[in-house]
């Protein structure tokens, strides 16, 4: 039997947990490629847990919205709706706590080789910086950290630098520089870290191209950490050095670039501290 339609009544936390477990089973099956009917998701969410058609669309707009602060991919059908309900945050956190592998999603196989073309997007405006995140979001970041958890998952950041070398060399080869597609080089996988750069690759012209790749699942303003030592390439090289921001790597990357000077480009804030005695 179906549960009677509630109206004007706060969301209980088995209601929360519900729309929340359901909201990543289509997430998984969206990332997967399976097919699933949003349409059936939600009939059946409003049979079990008596909510409007309205406030169950609304709970996974928050829910996407949530996502996206905290770095991962989201449904595209539910666009982000800001104006949270602080409530979902701690269904979310239940979620994930107990569902920690989707926090370390790395695409099965490697991305499809889309056309070069259609890779590339304009990075973000630079935004004002505000600090009016309601406190259980505030911690909801806090705990499931989007860019030390993107920094601590080394199998993608090599599947996004992977991604990045094919790319280059399909970009040269679709310029007739095969020659200087076969110079380009995974410059950290062959020499390690500490060069300051992940790729050399080149212009057209045969110029460096020093590019440092940083990847999420996220969406284009999911933070990042930059080390010291890339940001004293950056100045050092800044003609030949920039950024590729891989996004939404688990569900279609895109790339944008960002070149130095980096202050006019991104909010460079310090996070950590070296301690020696």
């Amino acid at each position: 039997m179906a549960a009677q339609p509630k109206r004007g009544t706060d969301w209980q936390d088995d209601e929360l947990d519900a729309i929340v477990a359901d909201y990543f089973v289509m997430l998984d099956a969206d990332l997967a490629g399976r097919p699933y009917v949003k349409a059936e998701h939600r009939r059946t969410l409003m049979a079990n847990i008596g909510r409007t058609n309205g406030s169950v669309e609304f709970k996974h707009q928050n829910i996407s919205a949530a996502l996206d602060e905290i770095g991962l991919p989201w449904i595209p059908g539910y666009k982000p709706a800001m104006n949270y309900q602080n409530v979902i945050f701690d269904a979310i956190d239940r979620y994930l706590t107990h569902h920690p592998a989707i926090l370390e999603r790395v695409p099965a196989s490697e991305p499809p080789s889309i056309p070069a073309s259609t890779v590339f997007v304009d990075a973000p405006s630079l935004a004002a910086q505000s600090g009016l995140i309601p406190d259980r979001l505030r911690h909801l970041v806090r705990k499931f950290d989007p860019v030390e958890r993107d920094y601590r998952n080394r199998c993608l950041g090599k599947a996004g630098e992977s991604f990045v070398l094919d790319l280059e060399r399909r970009l040269l080869a679709d310029a007739e520089r095969a020659d200087l597609a076969r110079r380009v080089r995974w410059v950290a996988a062959e020499d390690g870290d500490g060069a300051g750069y992940d790729i050399l690759s080149f212009d057209e012209s045969g110029r460096d191209r020093l590019i440092e790749v940083k990847t999420t699942n996220g969406s284009a303003r999911t933070p990042f950490y930059l080390s010291r030592n890339e940001r004293q390439v950056a100045e050092e090289r800044s003609e030949d050095w920039c950024i590729y921001r891989v996004h939404l790597f688990a569900n279609g990357p895109r790339v944008f670039t960002v070149a130095p000077p980096l202050e006019e480009a991104v909010h460079l804030r310090p996070e950590t501290w070296r301690a020696s005695f």
